[in-house]
């Protein structure tokens, strides 16, 4: 891990020397692999101008869900990559996929669904409770596709001692936008982040039913891929989008994100907030 850490300091440097506008390190883009919630969300179109004017690096986004991010990592077919699901990240690291991970920011999942409400989940405050009323007498869409939202809704059900399939089980393989639709087409329940919900609850015959429970917390980290293992991967790029993201700008900026006059995400790295 010395050799590591020489690395990236000598590279950060270069990347501070280097990526100005119109210099070399410029025309070398940054790929970052992320969720389709920071996407969705529209924290990204906001975020990465700006990274971009500061450090002159062009990124380029994959957005796709957390379990497909981190095995793009894995194959060293990005520089950097941004999720939500700890368990998989510290894996990711351990495994020596990936270095210098910052948590930075953080929202949370909420459970929408109709407003009709026919599993009574608003008349709770328990995550494991409306879980388990769902499963008996509602529809569900899940992600279905490996995402941290994904993850977490695996372990939500595994915590309420339910084993979710069936008819009443919609799988539906979407981004956290899409199954949000489907939901509202299909008068169904499902587990959203907040920053989601918050951007496309305009178009949605959905309401907001239960939040505020302590397992729904939803930390976001931020990782570059091991450039030991992975030597040709843009080492440089990714710590300086790292460090931007936890230096006092990038934390004011997205605490400063919202839409509709509602905060998206919050950050970390910033004592009191």
């Amino acid at each position: 891990m010395r050799t590591t850490a020489l690395l990236r300091c000598l590279l950060t440097t270069a990347a501070i020397v280097l990526a100005t506008p119109g210099s070399a390190q410029s025309s070398q883009a940054l790929r970052l692999a992320t969720t389709t919630s920071t996407d969705n969300s529209g924290l990204l179109s906001y975020l990465l101008p700006i990274f971009e004017e500061r450090s002159g690096i062009s990124v380029q986004v994959i957005a796709v869900g957390t379990g497909k991010a981190l095995r793009i990592a894995r194959a060293g077919d990005v520089d950097v990559v941004m999720v939500h699901a700890r368990p998989a990240e510290e894996r990711f690291v351990a495994e020596g996929h990936g270095v210098d991970r910052r948590e930075f920011m953080y929202n949370d999942f909420i459970v929408v669904g109709p407003r009709s409400d026919p599993a009574d989940v608003g008349k709770t405050t328990s995550i494991t409770e409306a879980m388990g009323r769902i499963a008996s007498s509602s529809r569900f869409v899940s992600r279905g596709d490996d995402s941290g939202t994904h993850k977490k809704e695996r372990a939500l059900w595994k915590m309420s001692s339910r084993e979710p399939g069936g008819d009443w089980y919609v799988e539906s393989g979407l981004g956290m936008g899409k199954v949000l639709q489907m939901a509202s087409e299909l008068d169904a329940y499902t587990i959203t982040d907040r920053g989601t919900w918050l951007a496309y609850k305009g178009r949605l015959e959905l309401v907001l039913l239960l939040q505020g429970d302590p397992p729904l917390f939803n930390p976001y980290g931020v990782i570059a891929v091991n450039p030991e293992r992975h030597p040709h991967t843009n080492y440089a790029g990714a710590t300086a989008f790292i460090d931007w993201l936890a230096s006092p700008e990038g934390q004011r900026l997205i605490a400063d994100y919202s839409v509709s006059g509602h905060v998206l995400f919050h950050p970390l790295l910033i004592p009191g907030e």
